[in-house]
């Protein structure tokens, strides 16, 4: 197995997701880079994450290195790409990752598409659901054997470092009534309104 991760920690990072499949062993080797590259797990905020994209993989990175949401280290950006940014703020070393597309040797991906297909409007059989199974599995096998450069490009960050997490003063929405963080509200009407209001006022998704 070519992933310098142990079993037993690739074994928490399914525990923590709740179930193992590729998308998950995809972020679990980009982490690993991130941790090769960039030292051990973040202390507080040294170390930084930009996501673009929702998938499963989003935990591996949270577990592994230690950029989580509720930091500030970890930030979201809806590209729809399998594509990770790693910064180091000590002296802002950094680079982005982007998952190559990957084929296992005489396998096109046809086959589990039809079963991905099927499942999703649950006509599977029991045999082809643990053909589906097996496929996965293979797939997480060669996942975690193959070499990191031959499942990422390593490009360039695209944007800065981020700035560390900062702390605002919470409101009332004139509304509702309930508190949130002063950036987050709209001025409409001479009111301070959240953004769940300002939408139902004005009919507009901010």
């Amino acid at each position: 197995m070519t992933c310098a991760l142990s079993q037993e920690t690739l074994q928490q990072v399914v525990t923590f997701h709740g179930h193992s499949c590729p998308g998950l062993t995809l972020g679990i080797r980009a982490a690993e880079m991130a941790l090769r590259e960039l030292g051990p797990r973040a202390d507080d905020e040294e170390i930084v994450a930009v996501t673009e994209t929702d998938m499963c993989g989003v935990d591996a990175v949270q577990f592994l290195t230690g950029c989580t949401f509720g930091k500030g280290n970890l930030l979201y950006r809806d590209r729809g790409k399998v594509a990770f940014s790693f910064y180091r703020r000590s002296d802002e070393k950094s680079f982005r990752l982007v998952a190559k597309p990957f084929r296992m040797d005489g396998d096109d991906g046809s086959r589990q598409d039809i079963l991905r297909r099927k499942a999703a409007v649950q006509e599977l059989t029991p045999e082809e659901t643990e053909e589906l199974h097996r496929i996965r599995q293979k797939r997480i096998d060669a996942l975690l054997a193959a070499p990191l450069e031959e499942l990422f490009d390593i490009k360039p960050v695209e944007e800065s470092l981020p700035p560390k997490a900062r702390l605002f003063r919470s409101v009332p929405c004139a509304c509702c009534g309930e508190i949130f963080m002063e950036p987050k509200g709209r001025l409409f009407e001479g009111e301070t309104l959240c953004l769940s209001c300002f939408e139902k006022r004005t009919g507009r998704k901010d």
